[in-house]
């Protein structure tokens, strides 16, 4: 790599490039590239142009808000019309009991599950993007109302004693419990409705990145525990009062397992049986998956099993069973939720926001990427917001989508929203006309349905090995997720568990990876020379690269490890020169003062009768004392601030991983560059992008022109320049030297 061109040539399988090019640093390289003009627009003329209205702008306006009218007007009727009629029905078939199991879940009368698996599925036909998802009642959500409604409105509050002999309490009671429930319910929904519909409009779709995927899967497995736990009491026919707030879960299990001798032998030998059929059902659906044309609705077939035994045995009069009770006919009017609860569930809807959101496009980005299209993150934050504040209106809960129902409707043949559309007519239809028939259905079969279905998020336990063994960092995550949901409850644990995941964000940033970089021989490519045998590193050149950005939080940690890995400290060889001139200084008194007092000195006529060199003469002499002190001080100056060995005369900085550099980062190079000239080491830039450039000249790293010439478009560039130099400045000395017997000769 002596030639100042490159030439290099790369081997990639059979096939090779050769290219031949000057090397450029980044002022030269700038000097012959133009950049495009961007004409900047006034103020004025930006706001005439956005609210500039044709046909064009308006249909795109329209298409945006109302996908359906992009997609509905080009469906293609005999190819996708019985996939989505047979997944539609399929879905609806499981949109039914779950609506019911869920909420039960959420602490509200069992009619009202059924209301929101109507409204909000029809809204979003209209307003989403994504084609396959399921929305409606889910377990997660449904957990985290009725937390909020149970907190805000506790047994106690209506005199409702936790046992099972609830004769003495007044039924009066029950239902101003129930309705207060709805109440709150419903104004939490609207909240976090309008909190979505505030955030997509605002374009703030990216806050579902702050929930990563361990986060998102650590919390709803600790969901899954809660769930779990809430529905023991209906599977066992125990009545114990609800918690709700930090350690709910292990109350409630307190609660549980203190009453289980009161436990309903009927309502649990129903539930076991369910959950049986339940289990056996999802088992032949897995294992014959692409035999079967659409899946077995066990649930369904549970639920109408589970009615018709209950109606024929009585089982609520006979055994004290406790079933789901009165079901109105037909819908509620709309009434305008209650804003006085607005202030006491703020913080609770803005949690069920944004998890319902990060579900929701979760699962629309795993359809969309499988199907072949795209789906809009702020469109899916308006068509959730739409869902609930709207549905607020008729009496729902808050919903999101629904992972099992989303699996079902699309390997049904579900093609589009249609199936959505039908799966919540399927819904309104058993509202109007026979919801009425499901009244004697045991609470036991509700809770099997729901333990069941917990069943795939109970399987992420297994993140735990998968993370174990992949990054650590995420496996932190996770438990952190998890045990901090479990025991703080939902709320406070997903708070807790965004803040640790920050945190990890900045452990990250300050654990950075620092390598010396060496070249594969014969090519532009350099590697770590710490983990390749063939990667060998240039004399007197050692370049420098770390992973990370250069900034106020690692800027300190950047020098260091920058005077650790090139094995040169300019402050330690400062320092050991200072000392070094001391020590010089203080022999030459020393050795001054002994030649006094000795009368050793020898004039120039004594060397020259003894032809004795110069460059030979022994302590006795003035001279060849202080040539000796001289060259002893030097090595011991090399042996304190060098390690053995090494030569250095260029450092490369490679900021190819760097995406930004603030003012303390300029501060940082500045101050690198200066204390390494001061020992005569040369320190070169390679690799920035234009973002990084932009930073620089912002920052006014450029305040002195020859700084630009510091910088090269990549490392080779940089190499070849420090060695280019470093063959000139030898050369200099040599052609002086030449010159010199001439010169004497004239003399």
């Amino acid at each position: 790599m002596e030639h100042v061109g490159e030439h290099e040539t790369c081997l990639v399988s059979d096939q090779m490039y050769c290219v031949e090019r000057r090397v450029y640093n980044q002022g030269a390289l700038q000097g012959q590239l133009h950049k495009k003009e961007k004409a900047s627009q006034p103020l004025g003329q930006k706001i005439a142009h956005s609210c500039r209205c044709s046909s064009k702008k308006a249909k795109s306006i329209l298409t945006g808000f109302l996908p359906v009218f992009k997609w509905l007007p080009k469906y293609p009727v005999k190819e996708y019309l019985l996939g989505d009629i047979v997944s539609g029905i399929s879905t609806g078939v499981m949109q039914l009991p779950q609506g019911l199991a869920y909420a039960l879940l959420a602490a509200l009368p069992p009619v009202f599950g059924l209301y929101s698996s109507f409204y909000p599925v029809f809204l979003y036909t209209f307003f989403g993007t994504s084609r396959h998802i399921s929305i409606g009642t889910f377990a997660v959500i449904s957990l985290m109302i009725g937390g909020v409604v149970v907190r805000e409105a506790p047994d106690e509050m209506f005199d409702i004693i936790g046992t099972n002999s609830t004769n003495t309490t007044d039924p009066e009671n029950f239902r101003a419990r129930d309705d207060t429930r709805v109440k709150v319910a419903i104004a939490v929904t609207l909240l976090s409705g309008i909190i979505q519909l505030c955030l997509g409009l605002l374009r703030f779709g990216f806050v579902a990145i702050y929930l990563t995927e361990p986060l998102v899967r650590g919390f709803t497995t600790a969901a899954a525990v809660h769930v779990f736990t809430s529905q023991l009491k209906y599977l066992l026919g125990i009545k114990t009062k609800r918690f709700s707030g930090p350690l709910s879960c292990l109350y409630s299990l307190i609660a549980v397992f203190s009453n289980i001798t009161k436990t309903n032998v009927a309502a649990l030998v129903v539930g076991l049986i369910c959950m049986v059929l339940l289990l056996s059902g999802k088992e032949i659906n897995d294992r014959f998956k692409k035999k079967l044309p659409v899946p077995i609705p066990m649930e369904i077939i549970v639920v109408v099993i589970g009615t018709g035994v209950s109606f024929g045995m009585n089982l609520s009069n006979t055994y004290g069973v406790d079933v789901v009770g009165n079901i109105p006919r037909g819908l509620r009017p709309p009434k305008v939720p209650d804003i006085h609860l607005i202030p006491a569930v703020f913080v609770d809807a803005i949690a069920i926001a944004i998890v319902g959101f990060s579900m929701t496009i979760s699962m629309a980005k795993i359809f969309a990427l499988k199907h072949g299209y795209t789906v809009n993150g702020n469109q899916e934050l308006i068509a959730l917001g739409i869902c609930n504040s709207v549905g607020s209106f008729f009496q729902t809960f808050a919903i999101t989508c629904s992972m099992s129902r989303s699996l079902v409707q699309e390997s049904t043949g579900g093609k589009t929203q249609i199936a959505g559309t039908l799966s919540s007519i399927m819904v309104l239809l058993v509202i109007v006309a026979i919801g009425y028939l499901f009244e004697p259905l045991p609470q036991a079969v509700l809770a099997a349905i729901v333990m069941v279905n917990l069943k795939g998020m109970f399987k992420q336990f297994g993140d735990i090995v998968h993370f174990w063994r992949t990054s650590k960092i995420e496996l932190a995550i996770w438990i952190v997720a998890f045990l901090a949901s479990v025991f703080l409850g939902l709320d406070y644990g997903l708070l807790t568990a965004v803040g640790f995941a920050l945190v990890t964000i900045v452990y990250r940033t300050q654990s950075v990876q620092y390598r010396i970089l060496g070249q594969i021989p014969d090519t532009d490519i350099y590697c770590d020379v710490e983990e390749y045998e063939e990667v060998k590193e240039f004399p007197g050149i050692k370049i420098f690269q770390a992973n990370s950005s250069l900034y106020f939080a690692n800027n300190d940690l950047y020098v260091s490890a920058l005077k650790k890995k090139t094995g040169v400290d300019p402050c330690a060889v400062l320092a050991a020169r200072k000392k070094s001139q001391k020590r010089h200084i203080k022999e030459l008194k020393q050795l001054d003062k002994c030649e006094k007092e000795v009368g050793l000195e020898l004039t120039s006529d004594d060397i020259e009768k003894q032809e004795v060199p110069k460059e030979e003469m022994s302590v006795n002499g003035r001279f060849s004392a202080k040539e000796a002190a001289t060259q002893n001080s030097s090595s011991d100056e090399l042996e304190h601030f060098m390690k053995p060995g090494i030569n250095v005369h260029t450092i490369i900085l490679d900021f190819s991983p760097v995406n930004f550099v603030d003012s303390v980062g300029v501060k940082t190079l500045k101050s690198i560059i200066k204390e390494y000239e001061n020992i005569g080491i040369s320190v070169h830039i390679a690799g920035c992008n234009g973002s990084v450039m932009d930073n620089l000249v912002r920052l006014q790293f450029f305040d002195k022109p020859t700084q630009r010439d510091l910088l090269f478009p990549s490392i080779h560039d940089a190499v070849l320049t420090s060695q280019l130099t470093v063959i000139s400045a030898s050369q200099m000395p040599l052609d002086a030297d030449s010159c010199m017997p001439e010169l004497q000769e004239q003399n």
